[in-house]
């Protein structure tokens, strides 16, 4: 099983380098407009903001992934309160989808 940590250092470094949207509307539009990569969603994400973003997911072939709670994930990106993130540039994209791959088979 891969470091739990690695994938947040990568949404951390996304983040630094600008690659990270935040805020359900703004990953809403980025999903309709095929910019987003790949979706990473908190754990404890309200069932309302849940649906919205998985079902723009789905309906636009946006691969997105669950993880831990609001916390550790606004702890990543040094921002409070934020359940999901979306990553528009595809280097940064590619490596999580391996990580959370590997977690989830793992």
């Amino acid at each position: 099983m891969v470091n739990q940590k690695s994938y947040l250092n990568i949404i951390g470094l996304a983040n630094r380098a600008g690659k990270c949207t935040f805020g359900e509307e703004l990953i809403v539009k980025e999903i309709q407009s095929k910019k987003s990569r790949i979706v990473v969603i908190a754990s404890d994400i309200g069932d309302q903001t849940l649906k919205k973003i998985t079902n723009k997911c789905t309906f636009y072939n946006i691969p997105y992934f669950f993880v831990d709670d609001r916390d550790t994930l606004s702890q990543a990106v040094g921002k409070s309160g934020r359940v999901a993130i979306s990553i528009h540039e595809q280097g940064f994209a590619k490596k999580l989808i391996a990580l959370l791959d590997e977690n989830i088979r793992g």
